[in-house]
């Protein structure tokens, strides 16, 4: 099967992922069929998708040159109407294996037999979720970091080279950058490694070692803004001066494996999530959550701008 100039993309749940998607593939020029099994999701889903649309606009992620014309949303009725002529299908169901399995039964009966089915299964690995698929080879878990149309991640764990070669081809269509698995892992690469440090970050405030904020900003202002220019083993390559990686875990890899030692492993009992929900509340400073997200989108847009600025030099 050739690729598509203009892909039909079904998406399959009509939350706040799956309008980010349903965005991001409208704004590059790709149909979208949506469908959720609640009504009251499908009703005002167009509408919902006004504001992520023009966030879209602002950072220039409107199609190769921004001169793509939009592509056409429809919601549909019912599942197969939704995944009956999509080239890929866009799953956002919530965490729950049976739930998940059971959908892509339904898939699978009314879908094309070349259509990539994707999961943006944010924990579930491809081994959990493919157990019961008369195809699985064209499955693949594509895990995005919320929210999907600004922050540029997907990450990629399927079976078949072919299908994952096509679909990093749409991903990279609509401004997405992919990150491969090279086998199946609960949380796949960024979740490993967000959840990681917000153990540690727990673990800080529960031994009373700083606060929520302390913590907060000691990240943004920090090692935060590094890793947004380069990963965590370029920042220790860099490190290590002209030596690079080497020098570095020749002469300060032992001090790396003393800290490792006192971190902390936490449980989230009823005394430290008191602890996190009252300091949160006191960093948040009276601001809701919709304050708070749009401030997040706005700082996020401002990154991408100057990231595509970079780019273009």
């Amino acid at each position: 099967m050739s690729e598509p100039v203009k892909w039909c993309v079904a998406v399959i749940g009509c939350g706040l992922i799956g309008e980010s998607w349903a965005a991001l593939c409208l704004a590059h020029g790709h149909d979208v069929r949506a469908w959720d099994p609640a009504a009251e999701r499908r009703e005002g889903f167009a509408e919902r998708l006004t504001r992520p649309l023009a966030q879209l606009a602002e950072v220039g992620q409107t199609g190769p040159g921004g001169n793509l014309p939009r592509g056409h949303l429809t919601v549909t009725a019912s599942l197969p109407e939704a995944v009956a002529q999509a080239d890929i299908v866009q799953e956002n169901a919530p965490e729950q294996i049976p739930l998940k399995r059971a959908l892509y039964t339904e898939i699978e009966a009314a879908a094309t037999e070349d259509a990539i089915i994707a999961s943006s299964t944010s924990a579930l690995t491809w081994s959990d979720l493919t157990p019961e698929m008369r195809n699985p080879d064209r499955f693949i878990t594509a895990h995005p970091f919320n929210p999907p149309h600004l922050i540029p991640l997907v990450e990629l764990y399927g079976t078949q080279e072919r299908v994952l070669e096509r679909a990093e081809a749409f991903y990279r269509g609509i401004g997405r950058i992919p990150a491969r698995l090279k086998k199946d892992a609960v949380g796949h690469i960024a979740n490993r490694l967000a959840s990681a440090l917000w153990r540690e970050a727990v673990h800080i405030v529960a031994e009373d070692i700083a606060d929520v904020a302390s913590v907060d900003a000691a990240l943004r202002h920090g090692p935060g803004l590094r890793w947004s220019v380069v990963g965590a083993h370029m920042a220790y390559h860099l490190g290590g001066g002209t030596g690079g990686m080497a020098h570095y875990l020749a002469h300060l890899g032992p001090s790396q494996a003393r800290r490792w030692k006192t971190l902390g492993s936490r449980d989230l009992t009823p005394e430290v999530c008191d602890l996190l929900i009252a300091g949160i509340a006191e960093e948040a400073a009276g601001r809701s959550i919709a304050d708070l997200e749009a401030e997040r989108d706005a700082g996020l847009i401002r990154a991408l701008k100057v990231r595509e600025k970079d780019n273009d030099v």
